[in-house]
């Protein structure tokens, strides 16, 4: 059984893949690309790969609020599949937010460089704090 933390970056695999096949005006099946990341079903990760693209619109209006001198369109696909899944996680889940937001900051250093991860902890912090009010 594989760790949260090893399924958030799955999701976020497969929310890359899916932005890099929608780019290229491609056909896909979610379930598919969720299955060649994962020997067995997950429910975590199938219901937020869906979550997160059933929210999409909302997710990229939360972080183009947030982002300074930045758009998410201007963001590589991994970083917007990272930030993707932490707002999808702050405000669409019970994730506890300091679980959400430390997820996606351990991810983006992992993927992302310095500065990145900066700004995705900042917009997520953001968001956090105009949440709770």
């Amino acid at each position: 059984m594989k760790k949260r933390s090893e399924l958030r970056e799955i999701i976020m695999k497969v929310v890359y893949q899916i932005s890099i096949l929608e780019e290229a005006k491609l056909d896909y099946d979610i379930t598919e690309l969720i299955k060649e990341q994962l020997e067995i079903e997950n429910e975590f990760v199938s219901s937020s790969v869906l979550g997160i693209m059933k929210q999409k619109k909302d997710i990229v209006k939360k972080a183009n609020r947030y982002l300074k001198d930045w758009t998410f369109s201007r963001l590589n696909k991994v970083d917007q599949a990272i930030l993707a899944l932490g707002i999808y996680e702050l405000m669409y889940t019970d994730t506890p937010s300091v679980v959400a937001i430390n997820e996606a900051i351990e991810l983006s250093k992992k993927y992302s460089d310095e500065a990145v991860t900066k700004m995705i902890n900042g917009v997520l912090d953001k968001i956090y704090h105009e949440e709770e009010k």
